[in-house]
C-alpha cells in the first residue's frame, strides 16, 4: 500500500476512534509522555537557555526518533503501518474531548450554574475562573475551542501529512512541552523559552490552514478574513492570534481583552471588535465550527500528502 494511502486510512480511522472513543481516562501516551518529560526536567533544570534547549530536544527529538522507528518496524506490512498510523492518530488528537469539556460549561451556563462552568474552566484553559462571570467564561471557551482545534487536531495532521508517524508525535510532542515549561513564569520563562519558540515553529502552519478552514466553514468568509488580516497580529501569540482571529470573525462575535492567568492579568487586543460579546450559545456554535475544521483539515491533508508524493516521484 503507498505511503499516501497508509495516512489517509490511517488517520481518518485515528479520527474516528477520537470521535467514538475520545481520550482515554487511565494510560493515555501523551500523559505519559508528559512524565518522562517531567523527568527529563528534574534532572536536567537550571535557570538557562541552553539547558531548556538540551530539554527541548531530548524530549521532542526522543518522541521523534521513536515515532520513526516504529513506523520502520512496521514498514513491510501495510495493515500494521495503517494500524500504527491510525493508533498515532488517535492518541495525538484531541478534538472530541475538546468539545466535550466546552460542551460541558456551555450546559452549566446555560442552566444557569455559574459555579460549576467555573469548576470546571480549568479542564479547559488556564484562566482564573473565579475572575469570570457568565460571559467571560463563555468567552474563554471560545477562545480555548480556537487555539485547540489548531494545537490540538490541525496542527498534527498537518505534520502527519508532511512527515507521518514521526511527524504526529514529534507535533505533540512539542506542543505538550510547549504546555509543561513553555509559559512565562519565574521557573521558565528561560528555561521554556526554546520549547515555547519551537511550538511557534511547529504550529505555524496548522494555525493558518485553521484560520482558512474556519472562514470556509463558519459561514462568514469575508469577516473571519478581515479579522484575521486586520487584528491577528496584535495578539502576543503568532499563531493563536490567527486562529482566534478567524473564529472571532467566522462566529461574529467579538474576542480578546483582559484576562486573568495565575493571578496575573493581561490586557489582550479585541479580536473582531466590530462583533457582538460572546454569549453562551455560541459555546456550541464554537464547537461545531471546530468539527468541521476537523474534517476539512483531514481532507486537505490527504491531499497534501499525495501530492507531495506525487511531486517526489
Amino acid at each position: 500500500m503507498r505511503a499516501e494511502r497508509v495516512f489517509a486510512y490511517g488517520s481518518a480511522a485515528g479520527l474516528l476512534g477520537d470521535l467514538l472513543f475520545g481520550d482515554p481516562r487511565r494510560g493515555h501516551p501523551v500523559a505519559a509522555f508528559g512524565r518522562a518529560a517531567g523527568a527529563v526536567e528534574r534532572v536536567l533544570w537550571s535557570d538557562h537557555r541552553g539547558w531548556g534547549a538540551l530539554h527541548t530536544a531530548v524530549c521532542a527529538g526522543g518522541a521523534a526518533v521513536a515515532g520513526g522507528l516504529a513506523a520502520r518496524a512496521v514498514r513491510r506490512s501495510p495493515a500494521a503501518s495503517l494500524a500504527l498510523t491510525a493508533a498515532a492518530t488517535w492518541a495525538v488528537v484531541g478534538g472530541t474531548s475538546l468539545g466535550r469539556e466546552a460542551r460541558a460549561i456551555g450546559g452549566a451556563l446555560a442552566a444557569g450554574d455559574v459555579d460549576a462552568a467555573r469548576e470546571r474552566l480549568p479542564h479547559l484553559c488556564g484562566r482564573d475562573p473565579q475572575a469570570l462571570d457568565a460571559d467571560g467564561i463563555a468567552r474563554a471557551v471560545v477562545e480555548s475551542v480556537a487555539e485547540n482545534t489548531s494545537d490540538a487536531v490541525v496542527g498534527a495532521l498537518v505534520w502527519g501529512a508532511v512527515a507521518g508517524v514521526p511527524g504526529l508525535v514529534a507535533f505533540r510532542a512539542v506542543n505538550t512541552l510547549d504546555a509543561m515549561v513553555g509559559h512565562k513564569s519565574a521557573r521558565y520563562r528561560r528555561y521554556g523559552w526554546a520549547s515555547a519558540r519551537l511550538d511557534d515553529v511547529a504550529g505555524w502552519p496548522g494555525a493558518r490552514l485553521t484560520g482558512v478552514l474556519a472562514a470556509v466553514a463558519g459561514g462568514r468568509p469575508r469577516g473571519a478574513l478581515t479579522a484575521w488580516r486586520e487584528d491577528a497580529r496584535l495578539h502576543p501569540s503568532p499563531n493563536a492570534g490567527v486562529v482566534e482571529a478567524s473564529f472571532a470573525g467566522a462566529l461574529g462575535v467579538r474576542l480578546g481583552g483582559t484576562l486573568s492567568y495565575g493571578g496575573r492579568v493581561e490586557n489582550r487586543p479585541v479580536l473582531n471588535a466590530s462583533g457582538r460579546s460572546v454569549e453562551t450559545a455560541d459555546v456550541e456554535r464554537a464547537a461545531r465550527l471546530s468539527r468541521r475544521v476537523t474534517w476539512l483539515a483531514l481532507g486537505v491533508c490527504v491531499a497534501g500528502r499525495a501530492l507531495l508524493r506525487r511531486g517526489k516521484s
